[in-house]
Formats: structure tokens, C-alpha cells, sequence
């Protein structure tokens, strides 16, 4: 599916490509860029290659399958035979929390798990389109798409911090015909900051999209509508093992620390009401 919502995308991965390019401009070569790249590329691919299993291991997830819960997997598998993918491994994880997540380096490698909590407010028609929510970030190839912004990032946020060393080191003297200590400073200062909020601002986007397929994969806006509303609403209920964390956030429907997010700039997820909106507006 290309729309809008991919060129917004494509339009900030390269954005973020552009402040990486004028900090490269900044090192005076590719020696320094080329680094920070490398040294970037190497841990995201890590992170990305070994997705599922982390994160899944810091939830302390569980495999569930056919004759554990046989309607939940009934349901993923006839999304997936739908969407023409392979079914994902399927996950509970013992939370207060009502959430879910997709996670996985590709379709052949991916996992989704819904919480005991999820499992528990939403009916059958909600669960069905929080699923098709999940596999459609494995369809969008959302965590490839992630990784390679975070890479973008962490790079940006390197090749600032070796010109800052440079600058401290007294080592830039030479370019002070080309570039005023004062706009490689302010440069410095606010790439990295630019970089986090277009990277935040592509995880928003994908939400949309994911939005968008999951409820023309399952037919039911309304039941995804009805579903983010519920979550959103349902405080954490006491017990289970798990609990959310800040480093993962991004892959939940929900944001788990919205009560903490005072500006949306700053936030991983669109604002609930704006995601309820186009929803209803689909089933229109």
C-alpha cells in the first residue's frame, strides 16, 4: 500500500539523510560520517535482527498455541491467510496493562503478543482488529522502516558529538572561513533534537498506516476505533509480571506512558482522538 502515509515516510528518512549530510559538511570529509554510520548500522542491526527475542524475553512473554487458545490463533491465522503472510508466532504476556504489540526482523521472523489485559476488555470483533492493527506493521515492514530511522538518528547524534570534540579540542580552526562557530554550535546543538522528532514523527506515521491497513484488513474500522478507545480508557489493573518500558513504547498500539507526554512533538503515537477520527471516517 503506497499512499500519503509512506511519502511522509519517505519524506523524513530523508530529511533525516539531510542533517546527516550538512553534519558530514560539517566533519570536512566522509571519514567522520562514514564512522558514525558504521558504528550506528552495527548496533540497530543488532537490535533489528534480534528484535523478537528481546523484547519478548524482557516481557517475559509466553507462546501460546492451538490447544492453549484455540480461538485466538484461529483468528491471527485467518488474518494471515488473508493478507497472504505467514502466521506470526503468537505471544501472551502476563500484564496489567492492556496493550499489544508486533515485533520481527521480517513475515518469516515475526511474533505478536497481546497482554492478559487486552485479552480481557475486548471482545471478540476488537481483539480481531487490534490483531490485524499488529500484522499490518509486520506487512509495512515497520521495524526495518524503524531501524533504519533509528540508525539515521544514532548517526546524526554521533557525528555531532565528534565536531563537538573537534570544536573543544581546538581542532576546527581552519574552517572558520567556511562555517561561523556560531552556526556549527547552534548546528551541533539542535540536530540531534531535529533527528529525534522526525524520528518520532515517522513512528506516528506508521501508526496511522497500520491504522488505516489493519481496518481494511479486517473490515472493521469502527471495532479498531472502539478498541483504541478502550485501551486508552482501562487503568492498569493490578497484578501480572510485567510492565512497560520506556524503550519499547514505541511498539505498542498505546502508548503505555501517555500520562507522562505533555507535548505531542514528543510523543511515539498520534493522539488518540485524531486515530478514532480518520477510523470513523473510513466506516463512512
Amino acid at each position: 500500500m503506497f499512499n500519503s502515509l509512506n511519502l511522509r515516510t519517505i519524506i523524513f528518512l530523508c530529511a533525516l539523510y539531510g542533517v546527516l549530510a550538512a553534519l558530514g559538511t560539517m566533519l570536512g570529509g566522509t571519514a567522520g560520517l562514514t564512522s558514525a554510520l558504521i558504528i550506528s548500522a552495527v548496533f540497530n542491526f543488532i537490535s533489528y535482527y534480534y528484535s523478537d527475542r528481546i523484547v519478548l524475553s524482557m516481557y517475559k512473554a509466553t507462546q501460546v498455541s492451538a490447544d492453549s487458545h484455540p480461538e485466538l490463533v484461529q483468528m491471527v491465522e485467518e488474518l494471515c491467510d488473508k493478507a497472504h503472510i505467514p502466521c506470526p508466532k503468537i505471544y501472551i504476556i502476563n500484564s496489567g496493562n492492556a496493550n499489544a504489540f508486533a515485533t520481527g526482523r521480517n513475515p518469516e521472523h515475526a511474533s505478536i503478543a497481546f497482554t492478559t489485559t487486552i485479552m480481557k476488555i475486548l471482545d471478540a470483533d476488537e481483539l480481531r482488529a487490534v490483531a490485524a492493527h499488529e500484522l499490518s506493521h509486520v506487512i509495512n515492514r515497520d521495524i526495518l522502516i524503524g531501524t533504519l530511522a533509528a540508525t539515521l538518528a544514532v548517526a546524526i547524534s554521533y557525528a555531532a558529538d565528534m565536531i563537538r570534540w573537534s570544536m573543544f579540542w581546538g581542532r576546527r580552526r581552519d574552517d572558520r572561513n567556511n562555517h561561523s562557530w556560531l552556526t556549527i554550535f547552534l548546528t551541533v546543538f539542535f540536530a540531534p533534537i531535529i533527528a529525534s522528532l522526525i524520528q518520532l514523527a515517522i513512528s506516528r506515521s506508521r501508526e496511522f498506516l497500520a491504522d488505516e491497513s489493519g481496518a481494511h484488513l479486517s473490515h472493521t474500522p469502527l471495532a479498531l476505533a472502539s478498541a483504541l478507545e478502550k485501551i486508552s480508557g482501562t487503568p492498569a489493573m493490578e497484578g501480572g509480571d510485567s510492565y512497560a518500558k520506556t524503550s519499547t513504547a514505541h511498539l505498542f498500539i498505546n502508548n503505555p506512558f501517555k500520562g507522562s507526554t505533555v507535548i505531542k512533538l514528543f510523543s511515539t503515537h498520534p493522539p488518540l482522538e485524531e486515530r478514532v477520527k480518520r477510523l470513523r471516517d473510513m466506516a463512512h
